[in-house]
């Protein structure tokens, strides 16, 4: 009966998925229309002939109105066809096989490093209600939810960076040719994400944590002799649990959107750098497939957080 109601579940959400693969590469595609310039100029030269260039704007269909040249790429799209880049005309698959992998591992280690600092910082928090080591540790979260992430990444760069040499700057190794390498470089980028991570899941953990130990169910527990420490890692944390995983769930959606602008930062050839790079040139195919790719990423990861939520709470399966 689980198994049929998880299925029913994935079901659902794919079915859900669907407008809203649509309704985002719609948006794309339009706001794409609204940039200055004609990549067909761009691709046949300055001094090009209108000749020329009515010829390439009929090669890659930049002729046909909006929504057919939409509709077409649609239709090429849900049959696995991307298209080429205008440009380079490297096929946008290859591309996105290229420079993806580079920014999942941001991403990744950025939502490692948010859970395995903010946890323990909102536990210590919790633990300390109403202290000023609470107050410190709240004060700090809140810095850190309101500094912008390019510009924390700014400074890592010229402080451990330039400066202190801990860390390189610049560059990025995939971690398919030197995994350690790999973390290596990636760590200031990681950095520069994950502040405003580590401060959402300290937050929401100290907050779901004294609501707990506030209940009628922890009182019980302690009139009954259990100590503060057994309660705390085998009833609260346990508890609190699937608030946590919907947290690290829509902050890995937050962390990867903010690489975009990191990774310009960091110079790192990941998809944010290819997405900005398509935009400036008004290369539709790589915008498009680009986002199409992170759009699916999101909606992967929110319905395995789903389906990991009813593994630790079955009740959601009733819902």
């Amino acid at each position: 009966m689980v198994t049929r109601v998880k299925q029913r579940m994935v079901a659902t959400r794919l079915l859900q998925a669907l407008p809203i693969l649509v309704l985002a590469t719609f948006i794309v595609f339009s706001l794409m229309q609204l940039i200055p310039g004609d990549v067909a100029v761009t691709l046949a030269g300055e001094n090009a002939s209108v000749e020329r260039i009515a010829q390439i704007r009929e090669a890659y269909g930049l002729n046909q109105p909006f929504l057919a040249q939409y509709g077409q790429w649609l239709w090429n799209a849900a049959h696995g066809d991307l298209g080429v880049s205008l440009l380079s005309g490297e096929p946008v698959g290859d591309t996105i096989a290229r420079t993806f992998p580079n920014t999942l591992m941001v991403a990744l280690y950025a939502v490692i490093l948010s859970v395995l600092i903010g946890v323990p910082l909102g536990i210590i928090s919790a633990t300390r209600s109403g202290s000023p080591l609470d107050s410190g540790i709240m004060g700090a979260a809140s810095l850190g939810v309101a500094v912008p992430n390019f510009w924390f990444g700014m400074i890592l760069v010229l402080y451990l960076g330039l400066t202190l040499k801990w860390f390189p700057a610049t560059g990025f190794v995939s971690p398919f040719e030197d995994f350690s390498q790999a973390i290596w470089f990636a760590t200031l980028p990681a950095l520069a994400l994950c502040t405003n991570g580590i401060a959402e899941v300290a937050r929401q953990l100290r907050s779901s944590l004294v609501e707990i130990q506030s209940s009628q169910h922890v009182r019980t527990l302690h009139a009954k002799g259990l100590s503060p420490a057994r309660i705390l890692w085998l009833h609260g944390l346990k508890n609190v649990s699937v608030n946590l995983l919907t947290v690290v769930g829509l902050l890995f959606s937050k962390i990867l959107a903010a690489t975009v602008v990191v990774e310009a930062v960091f110079a790192i050839p990941g998809i944010g750098s290819s997405i900005v790079n398509a935009v400036l040139q008004g290369d539709f195919p790589v915008v498009q497939g680009a986002v199409l790719a992170m759009v699916i990423t999101v909606i992967v990861v929110n319905l395995a957080t789903d389906l990991l939520c009813t593994v630790l709470d079955p009740r959601i399966n009733e819902l």
